[in-house]
């Protein structure tokens, strides 16, 4: 599954979903992690109400499961979760990325929780078997 972390240095979870100008993603399965690459974001991220700014984001988090923000405002949470993507706090800005996905890769290989079970389920039927289940109706 792919999971997305706002972030400014590419180090920690610190940054605030709207104004974040870098979001890195990862590709994450019970065997590990690994980098995919950094989204770039240049618009005016701070204006507050400006809803026209996180378009742009929801677009390219299409495929996403989960995304670990320091803050996000209630409008951003809101489409993230009408798309399927679960918008995850961060403790503090000293939030490791690396820690934070060792911790999932762990947590795939354990009991993972209900919300994270069912994002696993989502994102199990592929493309092409939806479009089988499409086809049949």
């Amino acid at each position: 599954m792919k999971v997305a972390f706002t972030t400014s240095d590419r180090i920690h979870i610190n940054a605030h979903f709207g104004w974040s100008k870098e979001i890195d993603m990862y590709e994450v399965s019970k065997d590990g992690y690994e980098f995919l690459e950094t989204l770039k974001f240049d618009n005016n991220l701070k204006q507050d109400g400006n809803d026209d700014k996180l378009s742009p984001k929801l677009d390219a988090l299409v495929d996403c499961k989960i995304v670990y923000v320091m803050a996000i405002g209630d409008t951003a949470a809101a489409k993230l979760i009408k798309k399927g993507i679960t918008p995850v706090l961060a403790n503090s800005e000293e939030d490791a990325i690396a820690d934070v996905l060792d911790k999932l890769v762990q947590t795939l290989n354990g009991s993972p929780p209900p919300w994270l079970r069912k994002a696993l389920q989502e994102n199990s039927q592929s493309f092409e078997d939806e479009l089988e289940e499409e086809a049949a109706v």
